[in-house]
């Protein structure tokens, strides 16, 4: 619901960002770019799902350790999601580890019944709880940011939820900064890159759609001092990343001449402004794209001093010393500090011979799981909040396109006798490999192979069989990377 408090005409046209800091115990605003612009809000939805589910545990309405059940509607969401089958149990606990961690779209639908019954009855109470944090631009449609009509929120109102959060639930504030899960044989790492690499980094959630570009939530804590960094609309998720290293640095180092400056005030007063949101989809998301946009998406940082005011290094203080650190695009290209990934499975809650016998057996499931099309989408499709399939047809969509690989192996490509038939052959790559029989020139000139080709290896040294194998061009169906 959008308050009546709006500003009579919007300002020049929004820029490509909405950018915010503030602090976070006074919600002091220190820097503000297109604050009170509406925007998609994308996974960072899930800040909300997190906040009404964490808050029904802490009045005793729920528990971490109740178990759920994943429902068929659950199991039907849009990528990235853990990818359960309907009938599978999970704990309050490991449904917010792998919806904070991996941004898992299921889960965030399975706490939504759990807590409400329905996704709708759920709306209804995060809608309810942004009308009582004041966020008057936001409101929500579904608990997990997948496109809908809506289904809004601003910088402003982003921030205001950040600080909701660290008041109302600091007992649950690690569900906000885990660094990684693993399930199974599968380690995920958390897809804010601020966590683990940036210095005092504890929160908060990424998002994205094609529409919203790329978001991200972030906080920090230096001396005692924690800030709340929003970026909305980024260009790709590295690049928002280093745009919230930038605010906070700025923000921790802003402790003089501060009074030369006009007050922006704090964050609740910013004045919302009335328009639409915008609709980055063509440019985050265009033809001219090279690869596909994702939510882990690792584009090479471009320089936009307009928007960045340049890039200093990273500094802190340590025993009393300040020791220059790297350049926040230098950081988010590093590796994450190691860590210890947080144990998640499925089932009721287990511990010690229980729970490692738990984790054997969701090993030995992904083991034997028989990797298809479909599985290795659900693998590979990072924290996108994918939109309707019918969107798909334009080049960059949030779903199918992005979680299309970019070519297929070439063991693959080898075992396919019909170049129409390529998406067929790569589900079944073990039925594909076992027709050796079929000679490599029909592969490439026909259809409908004769045996006259075959006679031809036969009659050849052993050196030259290998030798067409390696000489074969890539085919062009196979190969072509996909749009967006």
């Amino acid at each position: 619901m959008v308050g009546a408090a709006l500003a009579v005409a919007a300002p020049r046209v929004v820029h490509a960002e909405a950018l915010l800091v503030v602090e976070a115990d006074t919600g002091k605003v220190l820097q503000a770019e297109n604050a009170t612009y509406p925007w998609y809000p994308a996974s960072v939805t899930k800040m909300m799902t997190a906040y009404v589910t964490l808050k029904a545990v802490k009045e005793g309405r729920l528990s971490l350790e109740r178990t759920l059940t994943v429902s068929p509607v659950a199991a039907s969401q849009s990528p990235s999601k853990m990818g359960l089958k309907p009938g599978s149990l999970i704990t309050v606990e490991n449904a917010l580890y792998m919806m904070m961690v991996k941004s898992a779209n299921d889960m965030a639908v399975v706490l939504a019944e759990g807590v409400a019954g329905s996704v709708d009855g759920f709306s209804a109470m995060m809608n309810q709880t942004a009308t009582r944090l004041g966020m008057t631009q936001t409101s929500y449609v579904n608990p997990n940011g997948l496109p809908a009509e809506g289904q809004i929120t601003s910088a402003r109102d982003l921030a205001m939820l950040a600080r909701a959060i660290i008041r109302d639930l600091p007992e649950y504030e690690y569900f906000m900064h885990t660094p990684s899960i693993r399930y199974g044989r599968r380690v995920t790492q958390n897809f804010n890159k601020l966590i683990g690499r940036y210095p005092g980094a504890d929160g908060f959630k990424t998002g994205f759609i094609c529409a919203s570009g790329y978001n991200l939530v972030a906080s920090a804590t230096r001396n005692g001092k924690r800030l709340i960094a929003v970026v909305l609309g980024s260009s790709s998720g590295t690049m928002r990343a280093v745009r919230a290293a930038q605010l906070l640095e700025r923000g921790f180092a802003d402790n003089t001449l501060t009074w030369l400056r006009p007050s922006l005030g704090t964050v609740d007063n910013l004045v919302p402004i009335d328009a639409s949101p915008p609709n980055l989809r063509d440019e985050v998301c265009g033809p001219r794209r090279k690869r596909p946009a994702t939510d882990e998406d690792a584009d090479t940082v471009a320089s936009n001093g307009s928007a960045s005011g340049g890039e200093s290094a990273v500094s802190f203080f340590t025993a009393g010393l300040q020791a220059p650190m790297a350049k926040p695009s230098e950081l988010m290209a590093a590796a994450p500090a190691a860590s210890e990934p947080v144990v998640i499975y499925t089932g009721p809650k287990k511990t010690g011979a229980a729970l490692i016998a738990a984790v054997a057996v969701d090993e030995q499931k992904q083991m034997t799981k028989p990797r298809g099309k479909k599985s290795r989408v659900a693998a590979r499709k990072p924290d996108a909040a994918a939109e309707p399939k019918a969107d798909a047809k334009r080049a960059g969509t949030e779903g199918k396109s992005e979680a299309k690989p970019a070519a297929k192996p070439a063991a693959v490509r080898q075992a396919h006798a019909k170049p129409e038939a390529a998406p067929k052959a790569a589900e079944k790559p073990v039925a594909a490999a076992a027709k050796p029989a079929k000679p490599r020139t029909a592969e490439r000139t026909s259809e409908k192979p004769t045996e006259k080709p075959a006679a031809k290896p036969a009659a050849k040294p052993k050196s030259s069989e290998t030798k067409p194998s390696a000489a074969k061009p890539a085919d062009p169906k196979t190969t072509a990377a996909p749009r967006g």
